[in-house]
Parts: structure tokens; C-alpha cells; sequence
């Protein structure tokens, strides 16, 4: 398998700098047109054929692990496979990675878009169960802009080990680790970057700092200070790791690492940030602060802004569009849309769910936010720029405990 190398990182990498220095010089996480990322074809995969738009579906596990689609454009439905009973699951808008009983399993919903900067490309295959990642208790999954080539991230918390898997393998159905560590129990998260991943330290269980590890997962270069980090996301811009006093920012530019330290606004009082959501590879993300509040971090401007709804929130998301959407789901289950621009509500829904029931969940694409329904076994297809207006009451063939929209 070819690997594309981050050379000459060793000594390239700078020094955390402050969010004050925009401009920094960085160019986007995001796809390029490079060597590394053309090798699929843009997307390709033997066996699966390019069309001329998203493949855009449901993809539903229910509470015992039975996973099927539901196609957003023809409305037909097709039972995937079973896997174990998930108790988590995460989503790049490819693959979904479950957490069970076997340790994280892996199902690929057959469907994906190859975003190249300027333009995409679309693909779809067979879905198919790609079997499961060994490992004991939660797992925290971290995910890349692209289906078919960098790298997801899993950390297991109970037993302290970090793993890289290729992507590249999994788009031709393999489940290939590129390294596994061994680390200390602690509260942790493999973000991937670059050719391998940023890997949390801890000292007593608790989090004290990055450490960038390469595709075999070598430490290279010096520790990036991150106390207590939690929550990750790859953005438009780079990949963002949350940290108690702010968050880091890392970049790539030529073959060299940047981290960037993007602090809160000085004496702000309002909570940190500890989980963040965005529409997939936009610079803007947004997190919950506190029960009210909304942080969002704008990767490009290196800057925070801090939202204060007055309404209890359960989560938040940023659509990062034209109009500055933010979505919320509240704690009555409403759907809720702000202003990135002072926070105004703009509309919301009546009631939709038990914000309760686990597993209830708020995806948001260009156009449509989709929320479950696990106890009716439907989800609800919201246009959030028409006043949060119902489009659609779909129902899944599967009860939509987990799912997703794949196909992005």
C-alpha cells in the first residue's frame, strides 16, 4: 500500500501561536488536488459507479443492531445486515462506525461524495458490514473529510488504546489499523491529520496535551499543550481539538504542521466547549455552553463567538450557510434556528420527540436537517431556511434508534 509521508515534519512543526495572528498562512485541511488524494480516481473504488449527483440516504440501526437504508431521492428501502447491539455510534456520511459489544464495528453505507475543493464527485456502491475493531468499552471515533483516503480514529477509554485505521483499505472493504498504542485508561481521542493523528496524553487519567504520532505511529515532534481536551472535528480549514482554555487548530501548508492555540475571548465566563457539530467540511462548528448557551468557533477567522438562546438546549449545530444557520434541539424536543448573527431565533417547530429517548439525534446538510424518532420509527425531514418547516415524515425500514444521512 502506497502512503503518502508528511515529509520533513521533524523540525517543521511551529510552535502553538496565539488565535490574534490570523492569516497565518495556513491553506485548508480540506481536499486537494494532490498525488495522495487522486490516487482512488477522486473518489473511485473498483466496483462502484460515479453518478451526477449525492447519493443522499437514511442509514437506520435499530436497538438490536438490525442496519438498513432508506434512499432520500427514489424512497426505496433495503435491509443491510445485522451487527451487535450498538450503544454508540459515529458517522463520517460513509461509513458508520457502532460501538458494541465486539468493540466498534464498521458499516459502509455504499454511498459518498469526493469533495475536490472547487467541485465534487459522487459514487455508489453495495452497502455492506465491514466487520469490527477490537477494544473494550466506550469508544471515541474521530473522522477525516474523505471516505477513501486519510484516516478515522478510535480511542478506547477503558483500556487506554489509540488506533488509526486506513481508509483507503476500508474503501476496498478491509478493516486495516494503521497503529494501535497502548496509553493509560483515561478519557481520550484519536483526531487523524496529516498522515497519522493527533493522540491525547494523559498523566493520572487526566489530559494534559496532544501528541502528533505518524502513520506508525512514532511521536514526532514535541507535545502541543491541551489540558483536559474533549471533543474533535475536521473542518474546512483543519482539524480542531477542544481544550479547558480554548481549542487548537491544526493545519498542514507544504508538508508542514502548524497547531494554533484559538483562546476564548478574554473574561469570558460562559462554559467551554466540549463536543462540536457542523455541516461536514465547513470552517464553522458550533458546541453547547452550559444549558443555554452556544459557542461558535470559525476555524478561518481564529475566532469564538458566544450565543445565549435563554432556552434550555440538548444540542447545536452548525449549518455554517449563507444565512448563518444554527440549529439547536431543545430540551422539549423542539427544532430551534438561530442567527449566527445575535443569536435571534428565527423559527422553530412544535414538539417532535422525547428528547430523552437515547440515540435522538440532529443532522443537518446544505439544504435539510434530519431528527429521529426512534419510538414512532420515522425521522423528520426539516427545510430549517422555510421557517423549520416539516418536508417530510420519512419512515425507515429499520426503527431509527441510530442512524444517519450518508451519501455526503
Amino acid at each position: 500500500m502506497h502512503r503518502r509521508t508528511l515529509a520533513g515534519l521533524v523540525g517543521t512543526v511551529t510552535g502553538l501561536t496565539m488565535a490574534a495572528t490570523t492569516g497565518c498562512g495556513s491553506t485548508a485541511a480540506a481536499p486537494a488536488d494532490d498525488g495522495a488524494r487522486s490516487e482512488k480516481g477522486h473518489g473511485a473504488v473498483e466496483g462502484a459507479e460515479e453518478v451526477g449527483e449525492p447519493q443522499l440516504h437514511l442509514t437506520t440501526i435499530d436497538a438490536d443492531g438490525a442496519v438498513a437504508q432508506l434512499d432520500l431521492v427514489e424512497g426505496s428501502s433495503a435491509k443491510v445486515g445485522t451487527i451487535g447491539a450498538p450503544s454508540a455510534v459515529e458517522s463520517d456520511g460513509r461509513y458508520l462506525f457502532a460501538t458494541t459489544a465486539a468493540g466498534v464495528e464498521v458499516v459502509d453505507s455504499g454511498v459518498w461524495t469526493w469533495d475536490h475543493g472547487d467541485h465534487f464527485h459522487y459514487y455508489r456502491g453495495e452497502p455492506t458490514l465491514l466487520g469490527a475493531i477490537d477494544g473494550e468499552g466506550e469508544a471515541r471515533v474521530a473522522t477525516g473529510p474523505l471516505s477513501t483516503a486519510g484516516s478515522t480514529g478510535i480511542f478506547f477509554r477503558d483500556s487506554g488504546e489509540a488506533v488509526l485505521l486506513d481508509n483507503e483499505a476500508l474503501a476496498d472493504g478491509e478493516a486495516r489499523e494503521l497503529f494501535r498504542l497502548d496509553a493509560e485508561p483515561h478519557d481520550g481521542l484519536v483526531a487523524p491529520f496529516a498522515d497519522g493523528a493527533l493522540v491525547t496524553v494523559a498523566d493520572g487519567g487526566e489530559v494534559t496535551a496532544l501528541s502528533y504520532r505518524d502513520a506508525d505511529g512514532d511521536a514526532v515532534g514535541e507535545q502541543i499543550p491541551c489540558v483536559e481536551a474533549s471533543g474533535t472535528i475536521t473542518t474546512r480549514v483543519g482539524v480542531v481539538v477542544g481544550c479547558a482554555d480554548g481549542a487548537v487548530l491544526a493545519t498542514e501548508t507544504d508538508g508542514k504542521a502548524d497547531f494554533e492555540r484559538i483562546a476564548y475571548p478574554e473574561g469570558t465566563t460562559a462554559p467551554r466547549a466540549t463536543a462540536f457539530e457542523g455541516r461536514k467540511s465547513r470552517p464553522t462548528v458550533a458546541a453547547l455552553s452550559g444549558k443555554t448557551g452556544i459557542w461558535l468557533l470559525d476555524t478561518r477567522e481564529r475566532t469564538w463567538t458566544h450565543l445565549d438562546t435563554g432556552t434550555p438546549l440538548r444540542q447545536v449545530v452548525a449549518a455554517d450557510d449563507e444565512d448563518g444557520h444554527v440549529l439547536a434541539l431543545d430540551t422539549t424536543g423542539r427544532v430551534r434556528v438561530y442567527s449566527a448573527e445575535g443569536g435571534k431565533q428565527l423559527a422553530a417547530t412544535a414538539p417532535l420527540v422525547d428528547p430523552g429517548d437515547g440515540g435522538v439525534d440532529l443532522v443537518v446538510d446544505q439544504e435539510r436537517a434530519y431528527l429521529n424518532a426512534p419510538d414512532e420509527g420515522v425521522v423528520h425531514e426539516i427545510d430549517y431556511a422555510d421557517r423549520a418547516r416539516i418536508a417530510r415524515t420519512l419512515e425507515t425500514p429499520t426503527a431509527p434508534v441510530f442512524f444517519t444521512e450518508t451519501g455526503r
